[in-house]
């Protein structure tokens, strides 16, 4: 295919683009700025704590260290299993939560094996004067936050704050910051004490310690104690200098009620009128917070012109979409799944070999030349130069994954750099869909959510486009566009894969086959399976396999009867399939889709340059080596990657024959040898992202066995 002309954009378009509204949107804020500390920097302020409690108690600790080197051993080892243990847990609790009862049982334990540990205090660490400040600054913090935060929505609500701060601050984020403060208020104390600096500079009792301690170690200078030492002896300089007390309450009348003032000079003449350092670290942290958290809410209204309230919220879904979760496939809680295994009983039931979609569109068709039919057959893209077609399929699991694909693929350009080569290629004029739009199963909620949703996204449909639709005369060309030969804008033709069949093919004959448009690309498909007459003699053919993984004899008939009266003998044809028949067929030793093989083989004999199939979720691709025998299929590709989750690729890692051909791979993602490295880590990482598999398969296999014990009545 060659590469696509592009034209530069007339200025005038340029310059009614740049619009006041433009402006104000790229000013204005997605969203409430979050007021939340990171949760690396609470456990880091903690571990701080922790190991360096207090100068007393480090001395303790490494004294001590040797006695007690086994018992901080179990404590380390009973920590890491808990962690082990309960991070499976952590924010995956099913409702009710009565059902989790796996946390709390964790948790009665570990603090059972805590209470049976030795005590801290007694291997040389004394927290009860550290803990008692701790909780004294933490609830005065917490009530000292939440009637600021009463009093700033109070403001809100009367107007005198902008309405960018509308949303409210979640109780945990509170809870978080004033363990935040107490902490670092706890750590200064630990390390510069309460105590006012007398101008003698005389020793207080916290150092004393410190100076019998030194002097029983003066003689060994390159001791780890000695280093120390000296640390503790820079330390001493820095809480002198930079953790001085602020003054005293003369020079504050008006807090001399309400402030706390530091213990007794360290000379022990009477008590001390200098206000205290911890109590200056925490108004110091007070004020820092509020002014934050005021300027943060302020900033986006300062910037821009006020909002109103549903304003806002349209505009918040605009600039954050709220796009589903990928499928939990093995949380066995979701209703879906179990829907889905009902739908494929019924649909195996009932509809393969009983009642065939297919057939029925077979039977609606209006042409009775099925080889001339407009339904079937499109040949409005012939005409052009050249053209660019994208191949995805798999779509409509995670809403996230699904929007990243359909955004590249809605970009005018994409530039890779290859090398020492830069590479352009343009937005494709066609977009072919290979099946399986939605998971688990095909329903309205699945279409619009997961597949729809994330694609109008990426890019929009036009102003005039209303998703109840439905579309009675296909194609509904644009208003000023005469035929579909002159439509210019991007274009999508889809087949069915095996999840779309699961309720008989209902769903993607509403919302593909009777819509037209999905995001901005326009349908002008009308069935299940379709044939393009593409430029330069290449053709698309889109065949439906169903459930079965073959064609019917009415589909197998029109594509015969194409490739006899429309399909000449140079021209070449693209194959489109939902499920790689050469590679699962060669997996399970199987042999499938006869009547695909016998219409490569026979009817198109060699004029099959390309198979294209999704169903497994990577990408891989094929390519015939040269040989004196006849070529069926000269290139094998599977793209499963449009959003779904990934399946491995070293399993058909030694694949090399079909259709009598040998073939070698050119390309695979993830590699083979990715893909075995991932393999081997799903081994563990299996358990904690799929607990509730274990959980609720453990009970149906306990269900079961134990309906099989013997029982005994007792006399």
């Amino acid at each position: 295919m060659g590469k696509e002309k592009l034209h530069k954009q007339p200025s005038g378009r340029l310059i009614e683009s740049l619009k006041m509204e433009r402006m104000r949107n790229i000013l204005t804020h997605r969203y409430p700025y979050p007021h939340e500390h990171s949760r690396h920097f609470i456990i880091a302020v903690f571990a701080c704590w922790l190991f360096f409690i207090s100068s007393d108690n480090l001395q303790n600790l490494i004294m001590k260290l040797d006695k007690n080197f086994k018992w901080w051993s179990m404590y380390a080892c009973l920590i890491g299993f808990f962690y082990f243990f309960s991070s499976p847990f952590i924010r995956k609790t099913i409702k009710p939560n009565y059902s989790n009862f796996n946390r709390w049982y964790i948790a009665w334990i570990f603090l059972a094996a805590l209470y049976h540990l030795p005590s801290f205090q007694s291997m040389g660490l004394d927290l009860r004067m550290n803990l008692s400040l701790f909780l004294t600054i933490y609830i005065s913090s917490l009530i000292f936050l939440m009637v600021f935060h009463i009093i700033f929505l109070g403001l809100w609500y009367l107007g005198f704050v902008s309405r960018m701060a509308e949303k409210k601050p979640e109780m945990l984020t509170i809870i978080q910051n004033c363990a935040v403060i107490s902490i670092a208020c706890c750590v200064f104390y630990s390390h510069c004490g309460n105590r006012t600096v007398s101008r003698d500079k005389s020793i207080d009792r916290r150092t004393a310690s410190w100076i019998v301690f030194s002097l029983w170690t003066k003689h060994d200078d390159n001791t780890l104690i000695s280093r120390l030492l000296r640390m503790h002896k820079f330390k001493e300089q820095i809480c002198s200098s930079w953790f001085a007390p602020v003054g005293s309450a003369s020079d504050y009348p008006l807090l001399s009620k309400w402030a706390i003032y530091g213990e007794l000079s360290s000379n022990g003449s009477g008590s001390s009128n200098e206000i205290s350092p911890v109590y200056s670290l925490w108004a110091t942290f007070m004020g820092l917070y509020i002014a934050n958290y005021v300027i943060e809410r302020s900033t986006g209204w300062v910037l821009t012109h006020p909002l109103t309230i549903s304003e806002y919220e349209k505009l918040k879904k605009q600039l954050k979409p709220d796009f589903e979760d990928m499928v939990p496939w093995y949380s066995g809680t979701s209703t879906d799944l179990f829907k889905t295994v009902f739908d494929l009983m019924i649909s195996v039931t009932l509809f393969v070999g009983r009642f065939d979609m297919r057939m029925m569109q077979a039977a609606m068709n209006k042409t009775p030349d099925e080889a001339n039919s407009h339904d079937l057959l499109y040949d409005h893209l012939d005409g052009k130069d050249e053209l660019w077609f994208d191949f995805i399929a798999d779509t409509g699991d995670g809403g996230n994954s699904t929007y990243a694909v359909a955004r590249l693929l809605a970009q005018p350009l994409l530039v890779i750099n290859s090398d020492d080569s830069r590479l352009t290629f343009p937005r494709g004029q066609l977009l072919l869909v290979g099946g399986d739009l939605a998971y688990p199963n095909p329903s309205s909620f699945s279409y619009e959510r997961r597949f729809f949703c994330p694609f109008e996204y990426a890019l929009q449909p036009p102003a005039w486009y209303k998703p109840e639709h439905i579309a009675l005369e296909k194609p509904e060309l644009p208003l000023g566009v005469s035929e579909l030969r002159r439509y210019r804008g991007p274009q999508c033709f889809m087949i069915p894969g095996n999840h779309d069949w699961f309720d008989g093919l209902n769903t993607f004959i509403r919302y593909i086959c009777h819509k037209s448009w999905v995001g901005g690309w326009f349908l002008p498909q009308k069935k299940s399976y379709f044939a393009l007459k593409l430029p330069n003699g290449w053709w698309v053919f889109g065949l439906d396999q169903a459930l079965h993984g073959d064609i019917d004899v009415y589909q197998f008939k029109f594509f015969a009867e194409l490739c006899q009266q429309k399909v000449g003998e140079s021209d070449s044809v693209i194959i489109i399939t939902h499920e790689p028949n050469w590679l699962l067929d060669w997996y399970w030793g199987d042999s499938t889709g006869t009547n695909v093989a016998y219409l490569i083989r026979e009817y198109l004999r060699g004029r099959c340059k390309l198979r294209m199939a999704g169903d497994l979720h990577h990408y891989m691709r094929h390519s015939c080596i040269e040989s004196k025998e006849p070529v069926h299929v000269q290139h094998l590709l599977v793209n499963g990657c449009g959003g779904a989750f990934l399946h491995p690729t070293h399993v058909f890692e030694n694949f090399r024959v079909f259709y009598g051909n040998k073939y070698e791979t050119k390309s695979t993602y993830p590699s083979y040898h990715d893909s075995s490295k991932i393999a081997l880590g799903n081994i563990l990482k299996f358990r904690r992202k799929n607990w509730q598999f274990d959980v609720i398969g453990g009970f149906v296999y306990f269900v079961l066995v134990f309906s099989m014990f013997p029982q005994e009545t007792v006399p």
